[in-house]
């Protein structure tokens, strides 16, 4: 059984239909892509199996319980953590703060442990502990969201654009995290504008083109398929 399975899946905004009847499935210990231009519904779907949105029919399932009308603030401690699009951190507040923002449903100690766990990962943001999350550059604040993210050590983590805006050195750095944290355990689904780099670290993808599943499969064989590179990969 999946992790996670979305079947037949349908949202509006109003009366624009911004996803289309999409299915798609994470299994457990993988880093699923959805990939697609901007617009094709990639973070959409992510807001609606997070509960920020609200599905118009179909069903998502999460370890075989279904997630359709949980609140938003009760996936977490269903095991699921979203680092959002355009990071969302607290600015006002030292990293220190920002992480314990991350682990709420968890007892002190506990926290305290996963926090020491996430400084070991990003030493930038050990070495930034006490700043404010506003000082940080882009790169180091993208670092901070997933390390929020992680502090409820989630069963999935779901990441929306986390390279948008951060120079081409960065956007390295952060896929080399996220490999890392794969490779640690961590399942993954990840929304990327950036196919390549989506689609080199990805197990499976699914490109999304005006709401709907164009095509699936394996991450590599998507990267060499002629039609992605050409719509996606600029050659």
């Amino acid at each position: 059984m999946a992790m996670l399975e979305v079947r037949d899946l349908n949202v509006h905004y109003g009366s624009i239909h911004a996803v289309k009847g999409i299915s798609f499935e994470v299994n457990e210990g993988e880093i699923v892509t959805l990939i697609g231009a901007n617009g094709a519904g990639k973070s959409t779907t992510l807001n609606t199996v997070c509960g920020l949105l609200h599905p118009t029919s179909g069903s998502i399932e999460f370890e075989g319980e279904s997630l359709v009308g949980v609140p938003a603030h009760k996936m977490v401690s269903r095991g699921i953590a979203m680092c959002p699009e355009g990071r969302r951190i607290f600015t006002g507040m030292t990293v220190s703060e920002n992480l314990e923002m991350g682990a709420f449903t968890r007892k002190d100690a506990e926290a305290k442990e996963t926090m020491d766990l996430v400084f070991k990962r990003f030493p930038r943001l050990d070495e930034r502990r006490w700043q404010s999350g506003g000082t940080l550059s882009g790169g180091e604040q993208q670092m901070l969201a997933m390390g929020r993210a992680l502090m409820s050590k989630p069963k999935l983590l779901m990441l929306d654009e986390p390279s948008m805006g951060l120079a081409p050195i960065l956007v390295k750095e952060i896929f080399d995290i996220i490999t890392r944290l794969h490779e640690q355990g961590t399942t993954i689904l990840l929304v990327e504008q950036n196919a390549r780099m989506a689609l080199s670290i990805a197990d499976r993808a699914y490109v999304l083109e005006t709401g709907e599943v164009s095509m699936e499969g394996p991450a590599s064989d998507l990267l060499h398929d002629p039609r992605v590179q050409q719509a996606y990969l600029g050659g």
